[in-house]
C-alpha cells in the first residue's frame, strides 16, 4: 500500500489495519468513487477460511465496498469525515456473489451514490477482479457519532 494514499484514506475514515480493506483511491467523480485492494496471501483470515484452498470471505469483500462508500461520503459531504463521526451501515440488500477472490488478487471497488434522504445515503457497489464481476450490493450509510464517544 502506498503510504501517502494510506494516510489519505486513514485521514478520511476511522478504519485501520487489520480491518482496512481499501489500499488506494483510483478515481473520484461527483456521484461515485473507484478504489483498489490487493489481498495478500499472508492475511490472517486465510488461515481459517478454507485453509487448504483459501478464498477471501464474502463479508470482507462487502466491507471493502462499504469502506469505499464511506470514503466517497467523506470526500463529498462537508459535515462527514473521521473527525465528526463514523460511517455506519443502515441497510444492506441484494448482495450477489458471482466469483471468488483468491489470495494475491487485486480487486477494483466501485460505489455510486443513488440518493440522499434524511441523513442517509443510498448507494450501489460492485467489485471486479480483472474483468470478472465478483459481487454487487445495494447499501445505505449514515454518518453518526457513536454513544459514549467524545464530541469534537
Amino acid at each position: 500500500m502506498n503510504p501517502t494514499m494510506s494516510r489519505r484514506i486513514t485521514d478520511l475514515i476511522p478504519h485501520r489495519p487489520p480491518f482496512l480493506f481499501v489500499d488506494e483511491i483510483v478515481a473520484e467523480t461527483a456521484d461515485g468513487l473507484i478504489a483498489r485492494r490487493t489481498f495478500r496471501a499472508d492475511e490472517a483470515f486465510y488461515q481459517g477460511h478454507y485453509p487448504s484452498a483459501p478464498i477471501t470471505p464474502g463479508v470482507l469483500l462487502c466491507e471493502a465496498v462499504f469502506q469505499t462508500g464511506a470514503l466517497y461520503l467523506a470526500l463529498t459531504t462537508p459535515a462527514s469525515g473521521a473527525s465528526s463521526g463514523v460511517p455506519l451501515m443502515a441497510k444492506i440488500s441484494d448482495v450477489r456473489f458471482r466469483n471468488p477472490v483468491y489470495p494475491g488478487e487485486t480487486i477494483t471497488i466501485e460505489v455510486k451514490k443513488k440518493e440522499s434522504l434524511g441523513g442517509f445515503t443510498m448507494m450501489s457497489g460492485s467489485v471486479k477482479s480483472g474483468e470478472k464481476r465478483v459481487l454487487t450490493v445495494e447499501f445505505t450509510v449514515a454518518w453518526t457519532t457513536p454513544a459514549g464517544a467524545p464530541q469534537t
